[in-house]
Parts: C-alpha cells; structure tokens; sequence
C-alpha cells in the first residue's frame, strides 16, 4: 500500500465538534417528525425539509461558485445529489416498515461500516486499530441504546424490505459524505460543496412533496416542522457537517455522526416521555464512551 494513503481517524478537535455539533442537530428529527400533522406522509416531510434546506444551503454557498467546477467534478456533485435525495426516500419508508429503532440501527450504524470499506477499497485510506476499536464500540452501544426496549420486550417479526431500504439509507448518507469529502479536500469551499448537492437534491425530491399531498404544510403545527427540519437539521447541520470534512475522515465522521441516535433518545425520554430499559442507558453509555475514544484520537501522520 502506497505511503499517501490515510489512516482513518480523526485529525483534530476542529473536525470532531462541528460533527458532533450536527449529529445533535439530526438526533432532533425524529421528535420533530412525530410532531407532524396526522396524515403527513414520512417520507413527505422529510423531503420537504430537504427541498427548503437545499435552496438555503445553495444560496449560502454563494452560487456564483458554481462555475468553479470541472466537468468531471459536477459528475461527482450529481452522485452526491442523488445520494442525498436518496436517503429520505429510503429510511423513512423503513422506518415506516421496520420501527425507528431497528431502521436506526441498519442505517446509521451500518454506515461507518460502509464508508470504511469504500475508502479502503478505493485506496483513500485505511482502518487504524484506533478507528476500529472505537467504531465497533459506538457500534455495539448504539444497538444496545436502540434496540434496547425490543430486547427485553419481545421482537417482532423481521421485515426484510425494510431493513433493505435502511441500509440503502445508510449507504446513502455514505456515498453523499464521500463526495463532499472528496471535494472539499480538492480545494472548493465546504458551503459551496454542500450548497450544490442538497439544493440539487431538494428539486429531485420536490415531486415526493407534491405528490403526496402538502396540506399538512398549511397547517401551522407542518409549518414550524418542516421549518426546523430545514433550518436545523439541514442546512445549519449540513453547514457544520462539511466543515468538519476539512478536518476529518469520511469514516471517523460516520462514526461521529452515531451520537444521533443517542440525542434521539435522550429527546424521546426528556421531550415525548417514553421509557428505556436498563440495557439501552448501558448501550447509551459504551456508545459514549466510543464516540469520546475517537474524538479525542491524535492527529494521524
């Protein structure tokens, strides 16, 4: 192997907080979905949040650096728009089918799983104990977080389906953080990198909007949801996200981004007043735990 490939792991404190910063950001997704109006299809309001948080990410990235951009390098934003109006077509149809926590858990934990086999395969970089170490640790927590009420009350039936179009959304997310990634370390501007994909995105994923009704949007309750979708979970998180790329892996940040879940929780708990088990507060401990053992991981040379 090549001495320019990388070792995956986190480089600086500078790329570890913004993607914390994001993660807690997302983790307030689902409380605000479950805010939605009654009849307000999943995959509608996710997408509408995308559609409004793309114009804003596109105009905040200052369009005039479009123009900055090669051809092949536009192929590459096309990959990434697709890939980011993939994922709200994916997961929350899964979630639809498989539960928030099972969805949660093939998504989000098999992502940085899938962005450390692509960077590896591809030869970007490769697995450091360190990284390893601490995914499998943030991994194993934040199944055990999630996972935890089906574990000590009974399973349902497995729908493979969903947990197919789970782990499409997960991949997803990958492939769009992998673009962004790679574009951000060529030189362009975060903002702009952001901006171009998800206001890309949020016209392929306008017709879902449409199609599936948007009258819970004149609803004032769909209103504020899918204005805090837009303005919190897309574009100041997606803000924060890329510039967060400028400072770390692709896979350390999937593995990061598994704080999601956790702040999921905690807002389920504290704000809709469900329960955990004893055995998801352990999960949610050792998924800290890994998340801190990899933020704190020294710069690689």
């Amino acid at each position: 192997m090549s001495n320019n490939v990388r070792t995956i792991s986190v480089e600086t404190p500078r790329g570890s907080a913004p993607i914390l910063a994001a993660s807690v950001l997302w983790g307030t997704t689902g409380t605000a979905g479950s805010l939605a109006p009654p009849g307000a299809a999943a995959a509608a309001v996710g997408s509408a949040g995308l559609a409004l948080g793309g114009v804003l990410l596109f105009l905040a990235g200052d369009p005039r650096r479009v123009l900055t951009y090669s051809r092949a390098e536009w192929r590459l934003l096309l990959l990434g728009a697709v890939a980011v109006a993939g994922y709200p077509v994916t997961f929350y149809p899964a979630v639809a089918r498989t539960g928030v926590a099972v969805a949660t858990v093939v998504a989000l934990c098999g992502a940085p799983v899938f962005a450390g086999a692509l960077a590896w395969a591809t030869g970007r970089s490769r697995p450091a104990a360190r990284w390893v170490v601490a995914t499998v640790t943030a991994v194993f927590g934040c199944g055990a977080l999630v996972l935890g009420p089906q574990l000590t009350g009974g399973t349902a039936a497995v729908d493979l389906l969903g947990i197919g179009l789970a782990a499409l959304g997960g991949f997803a997310y990958v492939v769009y953080s992998l673009v962004g990634g790679e574009l951000i370390t060529r030189g362009h501007a975060s903002g702009s990198v952001m901006g171009v994909m998800f206001g890309a995105a949020g016209l392929l994923v306008l017709p879902v909007v449409l199609c599936t009704g948007t009258a819970w949007l004149t609803d004032p309750r769909g209103t504020l949801v899918a204005l805090h979708l837009a303005v919190f979970t897309v574009f100041l998180a997606y803000r924060l996200f890329g510039y967060g790329l400028r400072h770390t892996t692709v896979a350390a940040a999937t593995t990061l981004t598994l704080a999601e879940p956790a702040v999921a929780a905690v807002l389920g708990v504290t704000v809709v007043g469900e329960r955990l088990p004893f055995v998801s507060w352990c999960g949610l401990g050792v998924l800290a735990s890994g998340l801190v053992f990899l933020s704190l991981s020294p710069k690689s040379r």
